[in-house]
């Protein structure tokens, strides 16, 4: 496979000179060994000569605005060994690598079906499950693993999908799926009646936000902001729509969270003052706009069509401001959010995906964001960047003061509500729990004497590649069938060794060094070894990589968890 025109002329000097040996990554048969003795350390796994036309497994870029990812160089060391060269410290690099975006593919399959996008509805992973049937539109049936690694799923899994609470429930009442996700605020009651059930609450580690473009009018006015924050009656919101264990969001990270409560307060229901402000930003008869929304029911927002009515409601109210509600399909929503093409506001939200400040602000607020609010503000991603780059707690203490402080005076969004949840179960079956980060591992579940566990979520996945993907439903998907260099614990957020035995740092934190379990099979050919690690992150970190397709091209997480990518785009 031909190097893609347009790559950067720094990038092609390094390889040109030898700054590493890269195994070449051209379809067919792998070039790393099946054993052998280590390779010198600056040197990469290879069977053939180095091609100068190929594109590399091993990929390094210099540290300057060609690359804003935290990364400098991911090599295979050997065929057991990846090292991660970093342009900053990363405190919580071992929680990011644990994320289910960045599964580890085979490095023959993404070059046999990545690029006709194939690899979307037909995946290789490593994990507990492996793909048996996609009747897309009703259900999705994963198969048990017989040649996994670690301990065997105990039964097959089923996934299901209804967008109304009230219908995942009434399933579970009546026995025809084993265990859903998000009952609603009225079901938990039922569902705690019933003997025959059990709910497993989670912490509200979700985040509800009204989303805008600030490079957009009239959302490019700090005043409007500022009037539409103080014009939404955010407890009546929790109090009418939100299950036990939510809140108001008082920062944008759950105070649950190390670091995530330092700083001011977010702002408060005050329609007299928000009336004054919107009419100092110069309009004091309103104006008209969208609240654009999903139907997908999450933690974050259990209600989606009556909290968008209600927030429509309150802006009228207090403001004149008349928003005509938006419904869009969830994959196309995700799609318009994350290239800020909405030209009003728009209802979405986050979820914890492991504990730290860096996954809820830097992703939203930080260098690698993107275009979701419009133009990150340079402040934020300075105090950001510190943050995630010092280790003592004081340096980060204050560093997400500064950060908190300064999104409450930008308001680069409306924060609303931290959404308590959980899932429900049969009471028969065992080793059902909620993740606080909503990742159950269902291979640990054993349903009672059935052979297939059936759960029923949200909503549909989107494809089965989720390098490029951000919605909850499809990463539990993902989770199933692939895995990371590191995992969540079961029911917890400490990350633990997965595919990876051990990631050790040095001493500075630049350097991260994994070790790869031996043997590891993926599910339809081939073996786990470090060029499949290093394409699974070289693919996401250039935008300009001949396999950066995925499904809309985003690849939005990345960005979010290092910073940026290699050959970003032009803003």
């Amino acid at each position: 496979m031909t190097r893609p025109s347009g790559r950067l002329p720094r990038i092609a000097t390094l390889i040109a000179a030898g700054a590493f040996v890269a195994a070449a990554c051209t379809p067919g048969p792998s070039t790393a060994p099946s054993a052998g003795p280590t390779q010198e350390a600056s040197q990469a796994v290879s069977a053939e000569p180095f091609d100068a036309t190929s594109y590399p497994a091993d990929a390094a870029a210099p540290c300057d605005t060609t690359n804003t990812a935290e990364f400098k160089q991911i090599k295979a060391i050997d065929r057991l060994t990846v090292e991660f060269d970093l342009c900053r410290a990363d405190v919580a690099f071992l929680a990011k690598i644990a994320f289910a975006s960045n599964g580890i593919q085979d490095s023959d399959w993404l070059n046999a079906h990545m690029a006709d996008k194939s690899i979307l509805q037909n995946p290789n992973g490593t994990g507990p499950y492996a793909l048996d049937n996609w009747d897309h539109g009703n259900r999705l049936v994963l198969k048990a693993n017989a040649d996994y690694w670690g301990t065997a799923a105990l039964a097959g899994l089923e996934f299901r999908w209804s967008d109304q609470a009230v219908t995942r429930t009434q399933e579970l009442v009546a026995g025809t799926v084993d265990g859903i996700d998000n009952p609603g605020k009225e079901d938990i009651a039922t569902i705690q009646g019933n003997a025959d059930l059990k709910f497993y609450q989670r912490e509200g580690l979700s985040t509800l936000y009204l989303g805008f473009n600030n490079q957009k009018q009239p959302w490019d006015n700090v005043k409007v902001r500022q009037a539409i924050a103080e014009a939404i009656d955010y407890q009546a919101l929790v109090d009418n729509f939100y299950p036990p264990g939510s809140t108001v969001a008082d920062h944008f990270t759950p105070c649950a969270i190390p670091f995530g409560c330092e700083g001011d307060s977010w702002y408060t229901f005050n329609p007299t003052e928000a009336k004054q402000l919107l009419t100092d930003g110069g309009f004091p008869d309103g104006f008209k706009t969208t609240i654009s929304f999903r139907e997908a029911v999450r933690g974050y927002l259990p209600d989606p069509p009556a909290i968008a009515t209600a927030i429509a409601a309150d802006l009228k109210k207090n403001l004149n401001i008349t928003a005509t509600l938006d419904l869009q399909e969830s994959g196309t929503m995700l799609d318009n959010a994350a290239n800020g093409n909405f030209e009003g506001l728009y209802l979405l939200g986050w979820g914890a995906d492991f504990p730290d400040a860096t996954n809820f602000l830097d992703y939203h607020f930080g260098s690698g964001s993107g275009a979701k609010f419009g133009k990150p503000f340079d402040d934020i991603v300075a105090a950001l960047t510190t943050g995630s780059t010092s280790s003592g707690d004081a340096e980060r203490k204050a560093a997400y003061t500064t950060a908190n402080n300064l999104i409450k005076e930008h308001i680069p969004m409306i924060m609303v509500a931290h959404g308590g949840s959980g899932t429900a179960f049969k009471a028969d079956v065992e080793g059902a729990h909620a993740s606080p980060i909503g990742s159950e591992n269902f291979a640990v579940m054993k349903p009672g004497d059935r052979d297939t566990l059936v759960w029923m979520q949200n909503a549909e996945p989107l494809s089965l590649f989720c390098g490029d993907e951000t919605d909850g439903e499809t990463l539990r998907a993902c989770e199933a069938i692939f895995e990371s260099l590191y995992a969540y614990e079961v029911g917890g957020t400490a990350p633990i060794p997965s595919l990876a035995t051990e990631c050790t740092p040095s001493a500075d934190l630049m350097t991260w060094t994994c070790k790869l379990r031996d043997g590891v099979k993926f599910q339809q050919g081939g073996t786990l070894d470090a060029n499949d690690v290093v394409l699974s992150y070289a693919l996401q970190w250039d935008t300009q990589h001949p396999l950066h397709v995925g499904n809309t091209g985003n690849f939005e997480y990345f960005p979010g968890l290092f910073g940026g990518y290699l050959n970003p785009p032009a803003e």
